[in-house]
């Protein structure tokens, strides 16, 4: 696992995916929909906060969905600091999407569902949010992140699957052909990105981190199952 060491100079941001919710684990969409996260999430909230606290975070954020912020608490119990919530950091939203199975999403909308499996921006579903939407908000929250920590300091992120994603993909400069090439990230996890003085672009150090492996469910704001 990838720790951080007292001499580095680099600004690290941690970005986290919140615990599981009872969506998650049958795989319903969630988007913009406030779920509570399930037992396993607590848990695994849990879990990654002891660890996370290990890095001595100097600053949280979070979104405003109550996903996010339940996961956040574990941080904030475990680090003493205040996540400072932004809804730039939120899940796509999805539109009439939200609520819906796989399977129900398939049924109801074939065309819309085709285009999703296919990676494709469009057709969407009424209310779909675009690709480009999240990630103009979401980039711009994540530099403000990195603009706000000093040389050395490490902050930590709470946010969603897809809308990480398309985060990561920005500040490394890759373009979004590639997603496909970097899988969602599991409840729970984290990746490591950071930033120096001699290298100040983006670099990817660590994906996917988890504590344990307990109970990690894909869900599926995005093709490849994320949220």
């Amino acid at each position: 696992m990838t720790t951080p060491t007292s001499e580095s100079t680099a600004r690290q941001l941690l970005l986290v995916r919140h615990g599981r919710t009872p969506w998650n684990a049958i795989e319903r969409a969630q988007g913009h929909t406030d779920v509570q996260l399930d037992e396993c999430g607590e848990e695994q909230s849990l879990a990654a906060a002891r660890v996370l606290a290990l890095y001595a975070p100097a600053r949280l954020w979070c979104s405003d969905l109550a996903r996010a912020r339940q996961t956040a608490s574990y941080l904030e119990a475990e680090t003493g600091l205040s996540a400072a919530v932004d809804p730039r950091l939120r899940e796509y939203d999805v539109g009439v999407r939200s609520g819906l199975t796989r399977t129900e999403f398939e049924e109801r909308f074939p065309e819309e569902y085709a285009a999703w499996r296919a990676g494709a921006g469009t057709p969407l579903v009424p209310g779909e949010e675009t690709t480009d939407s999240v990630r103009t908000r979401i980039t711009a929250a994540l530099e403000e992140c990195f603009e706000a920590l000093a040389p050395g300091e490490t902050g930590v992120v709470v946010a969603h699957g897809a809308a990480m994603k398309v985060g990561i993909l920005a500040l490394l400069g890759w373009d979004w052909s590639q997603a496909r090439g970097l899988r969602g990230m599991d409840n729970g996890a984290w990746a490591v990105l950071e930033r120096d003085e001699l290298h100040p672009w983006t670099r990817l150090t660590a994906y996917n981190l988890l504590p344990r492996r307990r109970g990690h469910q894909p869900d599926f704001a995005s093709c490849e199952g994320v949220g």
